[in-house]
């Protein structure tokens, strides 16, 4: 665990910063849910102020508030010394704030510089000046070191490459005040140190920054002070060399959590039955003359096992999953078998008859039905269930949402609110019960902690425990290495869409798989 001793950096006295930013007294509520009680928050120059606590603290109704998108029951907000009220998220953009919300706001259809300059377009007499439009995307995309065409639209670009284009967005409007939430949730390493790279910018710009995260090397890499939501209470605000990890984690969830995730008690795979194997496991791509986006792997996943799936963005480490759950159905080559019998990946609708689960790194676009309330979601992968003879019985997918919402410590009013409303984190664990309601054997999971609270991933990591204990194999895919080699029994490393190094538990090392990701020759035990 990092600890504030051993990442916090001396810092200037924020007394001789100038104050952006002050909310005082801020309340809001939604329904019979109180989101927001009496919270104060302030904002300096040059300051990296990390927001943190468990998803249902409150921090996206702060910035959401601050954003203009709500407007707050009470309370006041002074921008540079003047009260303002934002009613709208254009009024907030004008007076110099920008944010970067966690669940990508982008225009699939519209192309990279038209997505940049969104709302505010560069023009002259009315007309839209493209070329110099063009001009300054490429230049913003410079700045983390983005290599893209800003013609192409951004739909056909992967998940890791949209966050980035999110990023770039808020930056091209030059605020003074920028929000970023969870903003390396779909990164990898090299894209964060150039995100934190471009933080130091602006801060020596004199600019202020509301950090969101739930990784703790993160607030202890790059924060200047830190406050706690709690149940939409402020629990505290301190510099962070104030408040080491511990005391933060217990601010946060009011307990303390467990050193380790993995359990122990789960018995090692060796000598247990293969449960998942595939041979020169290819994925074509959708074009042709292009190199395979899975090119020839094999690998073995035994009952009980969990396999770490690790590779920069562009690796094929996602295409991998996703053609073995069945998306890509008429471009896989090669042979699979489950528990010994011979699969052809077909649809996603025969893998999962054959006992397969995919929880996917987008689960907005492609883990629920947004406008689906949550028991529908939750029974989704599990329609047979509850539908006996083509009828849909609600009180049986009530019963069998209800008992897994009970199991992952769902925070919602009620089971028949629409999905769209729950914070980021409870929305992943409405993916993770659609799972659990579908009784797989093969999990494939693709970043399943991705912008949940440390509590909540303690909780998913004892799912997998579970599923472990179970019998289940695993297949685990996560931008956070700390993560993949905490809960890994073996992890297999992917570059251009090959397997190009393996580790066991015990010599995989964050420099090696690093190392391998980035096209490395590494010496392999597979």
């Amino acid at each position: 665990m990092v600890t504030a001793s051993a990442q916090a950096r001396p810092e200037q006295p924020h007394a001789e910063k100038h104050l952006l930013l002050r909310m005082t007294g801020i309340s809001k509520s939604f329904g019979a849910i109180r989101a927001l009680k009496q919270v104060d928050f302030d904002l300096r120059a040059g300051e990296v102020h990390v927001l943190a606590g468990e998803n249902g603290a409150g921090k996206s109704t702060l910035i959401k508030i601050l954003g203009g998108v709500h407007e707050p029951e009470e309370g006041q907000i002074h921008l540079r010394g003047q009260r303002v009220r934002f009613h709208s998220p254009r009024e907030a953009a004008a007076q110099g704030v920008a944010i970067i919300h966690q669940e990508l706001s982008l225009v699939p259809a519209m192309s990279v510089a038209d997505n940049i300059f969104l709302g505010h377009e560069r023009s002259a007499r009315g007309w839209l000046r493209y070329a110099e439009q063009q001009r300054q995307a490429l230049e913003a995309l410079g700045r983390l070191g983005l290599d893209v065409d800003v013609r192409q639209t951004v739909g056909t670009f992967p998940i890791a490459t949209q966050q980035l284009i999110e990023i770039i967005k808020a930056l091209a409007l030059e605020a003074e005040i920028i929000v970023m939430d969870e903003p390396t949730s779909a990164l990898r390493e090299p894209e964060v140190e150039r995100l934190f790279d471009v933080i130091g910018e602006l801060k020596q710009r004199g600019c202020g920054i509301i950090y969101i995260t739930h990784k703790l090397e993160e607030v202890y890499r790059i924060a200047d002070r830190i406050t706690v939501l709690r149940d939409g209470d402020r629990i505290v605000t301190a510099r962070v060399a104030e408040l080491p990890a511990a005391a933060l984690i217990r601010s946060m969830v009011g307990r303390d959590l467990p050193e380790s995730a993995r359990d122990a008690a789960v018995p090692p795979p060796s000598g247990r039955q293969v449960r998942l194997a595939a041979q020169d496991f290819s994925v074509q791509a959708a074009r042709r003359g292009l190199r395979p986006l899975v090119d020839r792997v094999s690998f073995e996943v035994r009952a009980g096992e969990i396999l770490g799936l690790a590779g920069l963005a562009g690796s094929g480490n996602s295409d991998l999953l996703s053609a073995l759950f069945g998306v890509h159905r008429g471009r896989v080559v090669g042979r699979v078998w489950i528990d010994g019998r011979a699969y052809r990946p077909s649809s996603p609708r025969a893998a999962i008859r054959r006992g397969f689960a995919l929880v996917t790194n987008d689960r907005q676009r492609t883990g629920l039905v947004l406008g689906m309330n949550i028991a529908a979601n939750m029974t989704l992968a599990s329609v047979a269930r509850v539908s006996p003879a083509g009828w849909l019985n609600f009180a049986h997918e009530m019963q069998l949402a209800e008992r897994v919402a009970g199991d992952l410590d769902l925070r919602a009013a009620s089971l028949t609110q629409p999905v769209a409303t729950l914070s980021g984190g409870n929305q992943q664990k409405v993916v993770l019960g659609k799972w659990l309601n579908a009784q797989p054997r093969v999990l494939l999971l693709d970043e399943p902690t991705r912008g949940v609270d440390v509590g909540a991933k303690q909780e998913i990591y004892q799912l997998m425990n579970r599923w472990s204990r179970a019998g289940h194999a695993i297949v685990l895919i996560t931008s956070e290495l700390p993560e993949l080699l905490m809960m890994s029994d073996r992890i297999i490393v992917m570059h251009r869409g090959k397997v190009v190094a393996g580790f066991d538990r015990a010599e995989a090392t964050q420099e090696r798989i690093l190392h391998a990701a980035m096209g490395g020759a590494v010496a392999s035990s597979e």
